[in-house]
């Protein structure tokens, strides 16, 4: 198997199963893989149940799906790495954000303010930060070396981001992790959601992080089957150097594989795999105009 994905797999007796409920099967399923090994205990390594494959039972499958596999912690954020480690899947480094930011000692900062600039609660920017004549920062955040926070950004809480990035302008972050060099210059919503190093967001791009039900968001895997997250937020993965198009919507729970691309004004669900284009096609009628 591929080194980023992990199996596991165990069959369970037939003769426990016969003349259970579905949901009694479900309820024997979870008690076995209290016993499987899973690399961990963690909620993220969740089973399929299969069709039988033998006579003999049902098969349980688990799969992990890595931060690895997405992108790689930059050195700029080196002090951070024992909160994000790679042998997770990503949606977990999102519940570890606050923990991270709580890991610093915020001081004073090492730079003058524009006037037009508000700050307040524990806010941590390089002295290469360049600011805007107006923005608003609330902490807990963590700005990187180098990089431009645009007019009109909105900051507000839980942020961390690498060198090079660009916050831009009317666009707001909330509880998210930009890698280094990530592009987002323009009326975007970021919201509970990592950009891998360089991925870009196009003019207009909206994380969207809460289902309109409000339920616990569940991703879908590379494999087809479906995880859930323990989130009820939870907006985009973009793996390294990913892009999304102009007015483009990322519905919640969306994994992008490194390199991949969704055309503009394109909403996307899902994952989509690594060097990958999501688009699609509309046919546009013109009619002579009648004054």
């Amino acid at each position: 198997m591929g080194g980023a994905e992990k199996f596991q797999l165990t069959a369970i007796p037939r003769d426990s199963y016969l003349g259970l409920s579905h949901a009694g099967v479900a309820q024997l399923v979870e008690h076995h893989l209290a016993k499987v090994d899973v690399e961990s205990s963690s909620l993220f390594a969740r089973s399929i149940l299969r069709k039988p494959l033998v006579s003999s039972g049902f098969f349980v499958i688990s799969r992990v799906v890595n931060a690895a596999e997405f992108f790689a912690l930059p050195p700029s954020l080196a002090r951070f790495a024992p909160f994000f480690p790679a042998d997770v899947p990503p949606w977990e480094w999102l519940k570890k954000i606050g923990a991270a930011l709580g890991s610093v000692e915020f001081g004073h900062l090492a730079l003058a303010l524009p006037p037009g600039v508000h700050i307040e609660g524990k806010v941590w920017l390089d002295r290469t930060v360049k600011l805007p004549p107006y923005a608003t920062i609330v902490g807990p955040a963590w700005i990187g070396a180098g990089t431009e926070i645009r007019p009109g950004a909105f900051i507000r809480g839980n942020v961390i981001a690498g060198a090079g990035c660009v916050m831009g302008n009317a666009s707001e972050f909330k509880n998210c992790l930009l890698l280094d060099g990530v592009q987002a210059p323009h009326y975007n919503y970021v919201g509970d959601s990592i950009l891998g190093n360089k991925a870009h967001l196009g003019a207009g791009v909206i994380c969207s992080n809460l289902r309109l039900d409000q339920a616990e968001i569940v991703v879908k895997l590379p494999d087809g089957s479906a995880a859930p997250t323990g989130l009820r937020k939870f907006g985009a993965v973009l793996g390294d150097k990913a892009e999304v198009g102009c007015n483009a919507v990322l519905n919640p729970g969306t994994l992008l594989g490194p390199r991949a691309l969704v055309m503009p004004c394109t909403p996307f669900s899902g994952y989509l795999p690594p060097a990958t284009i999501a688009r699609t096609r509309t046919t546009i009628a013109t009619i002579e105009r009648r004054d």
